[in-house]
């Protein structure tokens, strides 16, 4: 789950990084009011989605005074802002945050993820601050180091020195970012969370490290240990289909391609989706229904999947183990009845119950395609939508 720059600022700000003071909005007379409450000369004012590149988009502008700001403010609110992460469509702005400006000195980069290739926390550390960080691996990965910690309580002094070593500080100001580092990890603990970026971090020519911009993803699996958290998701910022998708415990992502799937278990979702490609056509969906999904779900999924547009064709590959075949033919069935299937439609299935499965989908009247195996499923749903 992501979470806006200013929820993320005060989640830091709470384990001790020290971040600039701001206010955030969902109008501008909100906004103006609160922002006289900052001491500042400039103000900084920053479109709310959750995508990078607002900079660079328009959606990060620096004002003299509260006029303005206010003027600014009414453009941005409501203005669809499109970065290289939005995709054509863009998003609305529908919040506002404003904050301090700060004397920027140098800019670093900084996050800290998970890398389950080595079940350790991977600090990221980079003197080439305010950029993409995957320019700067292609340009200059010698600027980039990655350290791998060990999880604990706490993060050692040593590794603390390893990831900052690249930002060359002096030692007046290393203590700060020794500091920056244990908030950080303390916070990535304690609410289970994916990633913490920091782009940029900075040194102000007052000598003093702060986090100028932060994006943190949390672990969804873990959010029933942190209601707190769980409040901040923004509906507005995800996709609708997706969102209903989530309300009957379906793992659903939208993607740009034309064959629907219904597949139970991520690892044959995404085998499924890789034999999809490897026949010349691209998957709708990654769409994963469970072990233990009840005709109803099944019902739900198949509906999510037919109300893109962009489906041409549906495979439905199941795999019976804790899944029965026939619960899941039974909510094809009642998902047909309720809508109209008009794309081709392709099932395999294996495993529990599939004769019973098989022979539900055959008496139901459905203008569907078997398919012995996957090979062959995948090969007659990219024959059938041409």
């Amino acid at each position: 789950m992501n979470i806006h720059e200013h929820q993320a600022k005060k989640i830091l700000k709470k384990y001790g990084a020290v971040v600039p003071e701001g206010i955030f909005g969902l109008t501008v007379d909100e906004l103006i009011e609160k922002a006289k409450s900052l001491k500042t000369k400039r103000y900084v004012l920053k479109a709310q989605i959750h995508a990078g590149g607002r900079g660079k988009a328009g959606g990060v502008k620096i004002l003299n005074n509260l006029e303005e700001l206010k003027t600014a403010a009414n453009e941005l609110l409501g203005k669809i802002l499109i970065t290289h992460q939005t995709g054509p469509e863009g998003r609305e702005v529908k919040r506002l945050y404003v904050e301090e400006s700060s004397n920027i000195d140098k800019e670093f980069y900084l996050s800290c993820l998970v890398d389950r290739a080595s079940s350790k926390i991977a600090f990221i550390s980079s003197d080439q601050g305010g950029m993409d960080i995957e320019e700067v691996a292609k340009k200059n990965p010698q600027k980039i180091v990655t350290t791998k910690v060990e999880i604990s309580d706490e993060i050692s002094e040593n590794d603390c020195e390893k990831i900052i070593k690249i930002f060359n500080l002096n030692d007046s100001v290393k203590n700060q970012a020794i500091s920056l580092i244990k908030s950080i990890y303390k916070m990535f603990i304690s609410t289970d969370a994916n990633m913490v970026e920091v782009n940029p971090l900075i040194l102000t020519k007052e000598k003093k490290i702060i986090c100028l911009d932060a994006k943190v993803n949390f672990d969804s699996n873990a959010l029933f240990r942190h209601p707190e958290i769980t409040k901040l998701r923004d509906l507005n910022e995800e996709d609708p289909t997706e969102i209903e998708a989530s309300k009957h415990d379906l793992a659903y992502i939208k993607l740009d391609g034309s064959i629907g799937c219904m597949v139970n278990g991520a690892g044959l979702a995404m085998a499924t989706m890789d034999i999809i490609k490897l026949y010349g056509k691209e998957p709708a969906n990654f769409l994963d229904v469970g072990g233990g999904a009840s005709k109803e779900k099944v019902s739900a999924a198949l509906k999510i999947i037919l109300s893109d547009k962009n489906v041409k064709g549906i495979l439905i590959n199941i795999f019976g183990g804790i899944m029965r075949c026939d619960v899941l033919a039974q909510g094809v069935v009642d998902a047909a009845k309720e809508i109209n299937i008009n794309v081709p439609l392709v099932v395999r299935l294996a495993g529990t119950n599939f004769k019973e499965g098989k022979k539900i989908l055959d008496n139901s009247g459905l203008k569907l395609i078997s398919a012995e195996n996957l090979d062959d499923a995948a090969k007659k749903i990219v024959e059938a939508i041409k």
